[in-house]
């Protein structure tokens, strides 16, 4: 069973969609979208997860801004080698209000009011993990970093801030996936890897060969990667099992 609802961040309602399990919940799951916004695929990977036993609650953090309505033909537009440098300028516009100050508070506010509602729910026995694409890879950094409550972070292709004092601040276990071939995020992994340890977070960091950034989008023919895509969806599983298996003790 699914629905469309919504939830209030400091008076003003911003949409989320919600996965339920038909049987036993294990635990709450946070799904982030990847920078196009809530979209037939990130509802699409709420249902799997959902279908695994977790409540999933995917919120829409980019419905105020033009990739909401523009996003799919531009990802489309990014990815064809073709329309990419057309497409590139396009993009920057579009990114150019995430860059403000008060966007990424807002965001992480929006993503604790989430956790807030999972976390209130009976049936997750306050067991809510969080997970991400992209940007919303990004983010689950970040909610990491607000939220010492999160049971785990799984971050498909994210950044994080290589800053060991921000880092300190995560108090989960984090999986991370990346392709070998997203140059500007393998680039950081080594000094990112050192400050996780430093910092002293359970992190691991999968990298998968023969691909690049949004290998598990299977509505990308040109990004998409099957094997790596079926490897990390196993590998997210067994995270939340840990997670929840944690959380019932």
């Amino acid at each position: 069973m699914a629905h469309i609802d919504k939830l209030t961040y400091q008076g003003a309602d911003f949409p989320v969609y919600l996965a339920e399990p038909t049987g036993a919940v294990k635990g709450g799951l946070i799904v982030i979208h990847e920078v196009w916004g809530l979209n037939d695929h990130i509802r699409s990977i709420a249902d799997r997860f959902a279908a695994q036993g977790y409540l999933a609650l995917a919120p829409d953090l980019l419905s105020e801004t033009e990739i909401a309505a523009h996003g799919a033909q531009l990802q489309a537009d990014l990815f064809n080698p073709e329309k990419r440098n057309e497409a590139q300028p396009k993009m920057r516009a579009m990114m150019a209000p995430l860059q403000e100050p008060g966007f990424a508070v807002m965001t992480v506010g929006r993503l604790s009011v989430c956790f807030d509602y999972l976390h209130g729910r009976p049936e997750t026995k306050g067991v809510v993990s969080v997970s991400g694409f992209c940007f919303g890879g990004s983010y689950s950094y970040s909610l990491a970093m607000k939220e010492r409550r999160l049971a785990c972070a799984i971050a498909f292709y994210g950044h994080a801030p290589l800053d060991e004092a921000e880092l300190k601040k995560i108090a989960c276990p984090v999986l991370a996936f990346y392709g070998e071939k997203d140059e500007r995020l393998i680039t950081d992994l080594p000094e990112l890897k050192t400050l996780m340890k430093s910092a002293g977070v359970d992190y691991t960091a999968q990298v998968y060969p023969n691909c690049g950034h949004a290998f598990f989008n299977d509505t990308n023919k040109f990004s998409y990667n099957g094997e790596a895509a079926a490897a990390s969806w196993k590998r997210a599983l067994a995270q939340l099992e840990r997670a929840a298996a944690s959380g019932r003790r």
